[in-house]
């Protein structure tokens, strides 16, 4: 095996940019990934059809980071959206652009991107070596050398650079373990701690479990926080489960749900966002005169889904067998209230192995934004979910990921041709 001069750490999205970007700029790169196969984590992105960007201006990907935007800056104008389309297309694959601008390979298939990824590495001669990497090396305060296993097994790669692309704690199945921390916390790097972002949320209301499976389109949801300050509100998707909720409205609304240790939080959804009250009470009234003599729970049926009228009815205190006639001025009153408001208390995120992304890592400030160097190690690149930066869904987090990467890995390569490279085991 050649001496490699850069080394990189993690085989997944941004470790698996930097090593293309390093390589084709002229280096000799071997890239370390601890599963048997590189790109693991990008088989489940989308639902298992890799949401690989979102198609839109640099603007409006910062737009969509709600954490450390201004430190994607200059990545972001170097390598934006257009840039990774237009990459993944000169590698033979075909990308569409569906609702949110979402941009995903034509085949649905993720697995078209990570063979792209593997066999343009395969092309630019980058070496892969299956292990987990226990240290980073140094020798006059810089970046000499890289080691892998444990005691007496240990492997040692001599190298001039290296760039830690290992992710965030999210998906620990996937290799997402939280080594790159402890690498960057032994290299004297602050860590800011981890917490799970775009992740579902828990309820102890128990109509959740009853309408496990129901999908809500169209709704709006507004989260506030203890001092009954509007954090987030958004119209979209999202579903009832076991625990509580989930669904793509959700995962963007924990994003700004940032401390239940010492914040709490309240949802509510509006189940008829179309309506206003005044245009929402007329149609309630339109529906009890045409079933007047209906049992509730049938009439609700043209205004609910089936798994929620019974929950609306309970809430508002309207047996189910009561008939429409029936139903007094209040009731409606109550009722329409709920269709508007309809509120869900959360206890907390689910466990940090079921988010989406990591947000915490490594503190940016000690991070050279244009080349994703370490301030504090000479010769020492970041690049991915290590870092602490994320953002919404919709493709944004793979951005940040191939942003960061490229520009680690030029970043790399041109550290090589500033240094003379006598830094060694």
């Amino acid at each position: 095996m050649n001496r490699p001069d850069i080394v990189v750490v993690g085989g997944g999205a941004a470790g698996m940019m930097a090593a293309v970007c390093a390589a084709r700029q002229g280096a000799a790169v071997t890239l370390i990934e601890r599963n048997r196969k590189v790109g693991r984590k990008l088989y489940i992105t989308g639902k298992g059809r890799c949401n690989v960007t979102n198609h839109c201006s640099p603007e409006e990907v910062r737009a969509n980071i709600p954490r450390n935007a201004r430190f994607l800056y200059s990545a972001l104008e170097h390598t934006p959206p257009a840039w990774v389309e237009e990459f993944f297309e000169s590698l033979g694959v075909k990308l569409k652009v569906e609702r949110g601008n979402r941009v995903f390979p034509a085949s649905d298939k993720s697995a078209d991107i990570i063979d792209a990824l593997f066999f343009e590495l395969k092309r630019l001669r980058v070496t892969i070596v299956n292990g987990r990497t226990s240290s980073i090396c140094l020798r006059d305060g810089g970046v000499c050398g890289v080691e892998m296993g444990e005691g007496t097994g240990l492997t040692g790669f001599p190298c001039k650079a290296a760039v830690l692309a290992t992710g965030g704690l999210s998906y620990p199945a996937t290799g997402s373990t939280g080594d790159g921390h402890r690498l960057a916390a032994e290299l004297g790097h602050t860590v800011v701690d981890s917490r799970p972002s775009l992740v579902p949320l828990e309820s102890p209301d128990p109509f959740c479990a009853r309408m496990q499976g129901l999908a809500l389109k169209n709704v709006v949801l507004t989260v506030k926080n203890g001092k009954k300050k509007t954090v987030f509100q958004e119209q979209g998707e999202l579903l009832f489960t076991h625990f509580g909720l989930s669904g793509p409205l959700v995962l963007s609304a924990s994003a700004h749900m940032g401390d239940f240790e010492k914040e709490s939080y309240t949802c509510a959804i509006d189940l008829k966002p179309a309506l206003d009250e005044a245009a929402l009470d007329a149609r309630l009234v339109r529906e009890l005169s045409a079933g007047a003599n209906r049992d509730m729970d049938n009439v609700m049926g043209t205004l609910a889904p089936r798994l929620l009228v019974p929950v609306l009815l309970e809430r508002v205190g309207i047996p189910g067998n009561k008939k429409a006639h029936d139903l007094t001025k209040q009731e409606r009153r109550r009722l329409l209230e709920l269709f508007k408001c309809f509120p869900v208390a959360v206890s907390g995120p689910r466990p940090i192995e079921e988010a989406i992304i990591t947000s915490g890592g490594v503190k940016v400030s000690e991070v050279d934004p244009k080349t994703m160097q370490s301030k504090r190690v000479p010769g020492l690149f970041f690049a991915g979910e290590l870092l602490d930066v994320d953002a919404y869904t919709g493709g944004f987090n793979l951005q940040i990921a191939w942003a960061t990467g490229r520009a680690a890995g030029e970043g790399a390569a041109a550290y090589l041709g500033e240094n003379d490279g006598s830094k060694q085991f």
